[in-house]
């Protein structure tokens, strides 16, 4: 007898993120973050999810990607983390004076079906890298 929930269906393509600040080392709250999809490197852009992060620095708002999606794209909105880190911080010195050095990081990346991609952010005001994580 065939297992009814056993489904043919193809495996979702999903994407998760976190953002750790590595100049306090603590999870980055509050970072807007944005995905962006497209079929092709010559398709355009389509908004597909957006969030906040967490008190974990995650974001866990962000659906399965829709088949076909070849290329993801993340936006992190970081200029306003930057603006209420520097206020919370009062005693520290005032080495920027125009406000976030990276104000938004975008990360674009390519994707196959089936596949879980986690991409962390580490991130600094002067600085920031990505990985594929686990």
């Amino acid at each position: 007898m065939t297992d009814p929930s056993a489904s043919s269906a193809a495996p979702h393509t999903s994407v998760s993120t976190h953002i750790l600040d590595t100049s306090v080392g603590r999870p980055a709250e509050g970072v807007a973050v944005s995905l962006s999809v497209r079929a092709g490197g010559s398709s355009p852009w389509r908004d597909h999810g957006a969030g906040h992060t967490d008190a974990d620095g995650r974001c866990k708002t962000l659906p399965a990607l829709p088949e076909g999606t070849t290329h993801v794209r993340l936006d992190f909105v970081t200029g306003p983390y930057f603006t209420q880190q520097a206020e919370a911080q009062q005693d520290a010195p005032r080495v920027r004076d125009s406000g976030a050095f990276f104000p938004e990081v975008a990360i674009v990346f390519a994707v196959a079906p089936g596949e879980h991609y986690h991409v962390p952010l580490l991130l600094n005001p002067f600085g920031y890298s990505v990985y594929r994580g686990s």
